[in-house]
């Protein structure tokens, strides 16, 4: 049978203004010694131009695990401090290859930092940041929060709530959240929807637990899917069901 057509409301988008946050892992390609793959770069970005063009207000919080972990160097004998510091420098970088690729595709982009570039990002500023999403411009947030001992899943959810953003879409390599590690139980049954109160009690990891509790406290939904799937992003943002939807009720 034809597949049906897509009618007008259905491509309506869901949500207004979101913030994507993105591991820096998922910018390296399994088993490749580079740390960014111009390929997954080019697939992201090409996600995130495909709302762009829904009239979506687009802000990114990108991490820098696959260049460096400032937690994992810590365990290793350095100096939390200065290993997380690095990490947020680490973070710049990822964004500007994401910056650079949107820019090549023809969005107006902004990277905004937590720790003052002047040369080669802007300063965080809530009003500026805002008011450029709201004339189109894709904006990527850089440099984590811009303190030590806080993750970029705090800076997505800080973020977010200071923007006013309706959602953080949490894109990983796994399309949910589950009841064990499904590369491990293959038993694991997922979640399609879930409670925060919920996840807490069953232990379920979604984001640390200082991101959590911003979101918890300040209502602000997640939704957590697997960023690898052609055109995710954008199903997502249609409200489709796509991963795992955590809210308060």
């Amino acid at each position: 049978m034809p597949k049906p057509k897509a009618t007008a409301k259905s491509r309506q988008p869901k949500y207004r203004r979101i913030v994507l946050k993105l591991s820096g892992e998922a910018l390296k390609a399994r088993g490749s010694a580079d740390n960014i793959s111009p390929e997954i770069v080019q697939q992201v970005c090409s996600q995130i131009k495909a709302v762009h063009a829904l009239g979506v207000q687009v802000a990114v919080v990108i991490g820098g695990g696959n260049i460096w972990r400032g937690l994992s160097a810590s365990h290793r004998g350095m100096e939390r401090t200065t290993a997380d510091y690095m990490g947020m420098l680490a973070t710049v970088i990822n964004g500007l290859a994401l910056q650079s690729a949107l820019e090549q595709m023809g969005l107006p982009t902004r990277v905004q930092t937590a720790i003052r570039m002047d040369n080669v990002a802007e300063p965080f500023i809530r009003r500026r940041a805002i008011a450029q999403l709201e004339d189109g411009e894709v904006v990527i947030f850089v440099a984590g929060t811009g303190n030590p001992f806080f993750s970029t899943d705090t800076t997505a959810a800080l973020r977010a709530n200071e923007i006013g953003a309706e959602v953080i879409l949490k894109a990983t390599k796994v399309d949910g959240i589950y009841t064990a590690d499904p590369f491990k139980d293959p038993k694991a049954k997922k979640y399609d929807r879930i409670t925060f109160t919920e996840a807490l009690a069953k232990r379920l990891s979604v984001m640390d637990s200082t991101a959590f509790s911003l979101c918890l406290d300040n209502k602000m939904p997640i939704i957590v899917f697997d960023m690898m799937k052609s055109d995710n992003i954008k199903n997502v943002v249609l409200g489709k069901a796509v991963g795992t939807l955590v809210t308060v009720e």
